[in-house]
């Protein structure tokens, strides 16, 4: 199982959120992990699950303050430790 977890910069915006997404698709990449900072100023971390039939990532869940998931793994992030 592949997760790969992107930091969204500014200026990168277009490219992290688009573009990366659609080459990690096309690896195979299973689980892909957005970093994001919410207009609050907090970070925000959203999922995507590949599809296997469609080859393109479908929305998963989206955390703000603690993230807890337990796909591809068990894991448990305090974002405001970040």
């Amino acid at each position: 199982m592949l997760l790969v977890v992107e930091v969204v910069s500014p200026g990168s915006e277009t490219t992290d959120r688009i573009v990366k997404a659609d080459q990690y698709a096309r690896a195979g990449i299973q689980f892909y992990w957005r970093v994001e900072q919410a207009a609050t100023g907090a970070p925000l971390v959203c999922t995507y699950i590949l599809d296997p039939a469609t080859g393109r990532y479908r929305d998963g869940e989206i955390f703000v303050g603690v993230v807890t998931s337990t796909a591809p793994f068990s894991i448990e992030v305090d974002l405001a430790q970040m």
